[in-house]
């Protein structure tokens, strides 16, 4: 009998502004679509997070403000991304990070994305507690898997799935539950919308400084609203409009 989340599955990552899935923004989704243990698509797409990326966020990835500038905002992009996602499996190394920010962008957006997960971390803790580190590039190191571009969200992606064909070659006749696909359970805290007073100050920044805004000030969460200000308060004063 087959494995429907061997032979059909996701494999994704991300790369974002932070680690919080619900304050933080994705700058960059890649992903592949595996079947019958082979790649048959891929999915990549730069997104806007509509705030400066952090610098040491550009430093590890390499991912600058003026590569993200012309891209689509998630609300845009993720449409696309869910299509994407056909199976109701999903990979990922530490996969429940990924998970969480998709999950949280969805819940926003009025989306739902609820899957199986397989994480090829879980499954290194598992069965390599000898190596001094489980994260992606010293596996990768340890498997001889090439790692072009590390923290780029397709590479991660396609290095993620050889390394899970290095994973169960070497330990699914050993436990095969550890390759059976989990529920990931995680729902986003309720935020708090955009409060009156927040609105109208929005309303009057906008207005009086003539900016083209491309979210909907109504459907912000209050926190959502506070960066909005302060990204442009920082524009006002350094004359970026």
């Amino acid at each position: 009998m087959r494995n429907e989340y061997i032979d059909h599955l996701i494999v994704f990552d991300l790369e974002t502004t932070g680690c919080n899935p619900v304050q933080d923004y994705i700058i960059e989704i890649g992903a592949i679509k595996i079947k019958d243990g082979e790649i048959v698509s891929k999915y990549h797409q730069m997104v806007n997070p509509g705030i400066p990326i952090p610098y040491f966020i550009t430093e590890i990835t390499g991912i600058t403000d003026d590569m993200v500038s012309d891209a689509p905002y998630i609300s845009e992009a993720l449409p696309s991304f869910l299509d994407f996602c056909d199976t109701d499996y999903i990979l990922g190394h530490n996969i429940s990070f990924d998970y969480r920010f998709i999950k949280s962008k969805c819940s926003s957006l009025g989306y739902t994305f609820n899957k199986k997960a397989l994480d090829t971390l879980t499954i290194a803790r598992k069965f390599l507690k000898h190596l001094p580190s489980r994260s992606l590039g010293p596996l990768c190191e340890y498997y001889g898997i090439d790692l072009r571009n590390a923290h780029r969200a397709i590479h991660d992606a396609e290095a993620t799935y050889r390394l899970f064909q290095c994973l169960k070659k070497d330990f699914m006749d050993v436990d095969a539950s550890a390759f059976i696909a989990k529920e990931i359970t995680w729902d986003p805290p309720k935020q708090e919308m955009i409060t009156p007073r927040q609105k109208k100050y929005l309303a009057d920044l906008i207005r009086m400084h003539r900016l083209v805004v491309n979210e909907d000030i109504e459907t912000l969460t209050k926190s959502e609203a506070s960066r909005m200000i302060d990204k442009i308060l920082v524009q006002v004063r350094s004359g970026q409009k």
